[in-house]
């Protein structure tokens, strides 16, 4: 029989799974995988916050990325390339946040917790926030679903069916924003990009529709968490880390499953 502790983990990490694996398609859709790294470094700064003025970890790393997404979205049309302007909040937003963990005093806090997770210390108040998250942004993704679609297939048919891609790239940045704040309890800062993008990859050569990419995503996002739980235990290895590995294997599977597949 299993102990509570890793009940509490299987949980934590097929919620994680459950929230990321819509969001990490559209994530892979619009080439948005720096967008996603660069969000989940400021949760680092997100958590300085949160520990300095004394509020919840989640609210603080929320607030932080929806602000540097603010800030992406002001300065990208004045002369800076996307890439570096994501670079330098990226590296800024992670280096300011170490330093301010430096200056808290009387708080312990370890920092290898947030920056490559802790799934095996997660709470049951811990899984009501990342189940709540996560109910949040498969909600939020399903109501905008058709609208964010279209928004990502082609920017002019989207105006054309009276949609604006404004306002549905912020509904896409309030989702990540939700989905890294639920998720640093369990992957930590620096592998939170990673179960967003790889799931996905790994499900796109097994789908035919953007729905049943979503939900292979799911399903691959799920049995990461479950067999690299699994094998942590078993090999005494870090749980985030070994949740990534499954699904870096698992793309590598049908990445060699799509080069042999004949071409129809």
């Amino acid at each position: 029989m299993m102990d509570d502790f890793m009940i509490r983990a299987a949980l934590a990490g097929i919620g994680v799974a459950f929230a990321a694996a819509p969001l990490g398609c559209f994530v892979v859709w619009r080439r948005m995988a720096y967008f996603g790294d660069a969000t989940a470094h400021a949760a680092i700064l997100g958590v300085a916050l949160s520990l300095a003025f004394s509020m919840s970890i989640f609210v603080g790393t929320v607030v932080v990325a929806l602000l540097m997404a603010l800030v992406v979205s002001i300065l990208s049309g004045r002369g800076y390339a996307m890439d570096t302007l994501l670079g330098v909040l990226a590296h800024s937003a992670i280096a300011f946040g170490l330093v301010a963990v430096s200056f808290l005093s009387g708080v312990r806090i370890d920092l290898m917790a947030y920056l490559f997770g802790d799934i095996l210390a997660v709470s049951q108040d811990d899984l009501a926030v990342i189940w709540g998250g996560a109910v949040l942004v498969v909600a939020l993704i399903g109501w905008r679903w058709s609208a964010l679609l279209t928004s990502t297939l082609n920017e002019d048919l989207a105006y054309a069916s009276r949609i604006n891609p404004k306002r549905e790239q912020l509904a896409l940045t309030f989702a990540l924003a939700i989905t890294v704040a639920v998720a640093i309890k369990v992957v930590g800062v620096l592998l939170i990009a990673a179960m967003l993008i790889i799931p996905a990859a790994a499900a796109r050569p097994l789908s035919r529709t953007p729905e049943g990419m979503a939900l292979m995503a799911g399903l691959i996002g799920v049995v990461s968490a479950i067999i690299g739980l699994r094998a942590a235990y078993v090999f005494d290895t870090p749980a985030g880390p070994s949740i990534v590995c499954i699904a870096a294997l698992t793309f590598l599977v049908t990445s060699v499953f799509k080069a042999v597949r004949p071409q129809r």
